[in-house]
């Protein structure tokens, strides 16, 4: 088994990624019994809900899976508690440090993988003994920082010790076995799953990522700080502010409402032509991998 996989206690090097309003347990149950990490996304959730939402997971799948914990939520300690209690021994991190919480994650055996846009958060992770890095470049969909893939995963890579996955920009075989290349030993996908048919979004969503292209993802920054990608539409061109609204999100993936709501795509997007089982997905996505991987030939 690789680093990551035994890590884990996955079959293959595959992270869900962690997207607000969508990375629920029917989605995150299927990548994990599909031998992925499935992770359920708790940005959104109250404690009550992100409970139900474990429980759930765990009906569906014995196999590991993780929650993503948005640090900034006001009842973040709350939920901190509820997926201790519940057993959940795998965390992803955004939207600021762990710190706070890593000493009672950490004792109750729970690995802890941030998500880091640049090297001087990856080093400050390791310092602070977190399990790995997710290394995101801004390619990917969701909030994003301002380094592309390509150039942050062989820096972080090189500057750190610890488990490295690469994100952002990553929706294939090909994808999958380039970050390898560039010193990851795992990788986190979240766009190519919204096209999955265990994906809990409304079909409108599903289509528009379907038909979308490589140009057709737009980044809309923050007054104070922070940027967000998503495909281009009304409410992106008429009001980006609302687009940073949770109500904006679930207008999308909850109603349909593609126009005016925030469609989260990565750049990836224009890749996907078809809706797949997360199974068939996984799959093909690691076959292609090891198929690139021993076809690469350098003159």
């Amino acid at each position: 088994m690789g680093r990551l996989t035994e890590m884990l206690g996955i079959q293959y090097p595959i992270l869900q990624g962690a997207m607000a309003r969508i990375a629920r347990y029917p989605l995150a149950s299927a990548v994990s019994e599909a031998g992925g990490l499935g992770i359920i996304a708790a940005g959104g959730l109250s404690a009550a809900e992100l409970q139900e939402q474990i429980r759930a997971t765990k009906q569906r799948t014995s196999k590991p899976f993780g929650v993503n914990l948005m640090l900034q939520m006001p009842d973040i300690s709350e939920q901190v508690n509820v997926l201790i209690r519940e057993g959940v021994k795998i965390v992803t991190t955004g939207a600021g440090t762990p710190q706070p919480y890593l000493k009672q994650l950490k004792a109750a055996g729970v690995k802890v993988f941030p998500v880091v846009p640049s090297v001087k958060t990856a080093k400050k992770m390791e310092e602070l003994g977190v399990d790995g890095v997710i290394a995101e470049g801004l390619e990917a969909g969701g909030h994003i920082g301002t380094v592309t893939t390509m150039a942050l995963v062989p820096q972080v890579a090189q500057a750190v010790t610890i488990p490295v996955i690469a994100a952002g920009g990553i929706g294939d075989g090909r994808g999958m076995a380039a970050a390898f290349a560039l010193g990851a030993c795992g990788v986190q996908m979240g766009t190519v799953f919204l096209t999955a048919v265990e994906c809990p979004i409304h079909e409108n969503y599903q289509q528009a990522i379907l038909q979308a292209d490589d140009t057709a993802t737009t980044v809309l920054q923050k007054t104070h700080g922070g940027a967000l990608r998503g495909l281009q539409n009304q409410l992106t061109l008429k009001n980006p502010a609302e687009a940073f609204s949770l109500a904006a999100l679930e207008r999308a993936a909850d109603s349909g409402d593609i126009q005016g709501g925030i469609v989260m795509a990565g750049q990836i997007a224009g890749l996907f032509q078809q809706v797949k089982p997360v199974e068939t997905l996984i799959t093909e996505i690691y076959t292609e991998a090891l198929e690139v991987a021993q076809k690469i030939k350098i003159d």
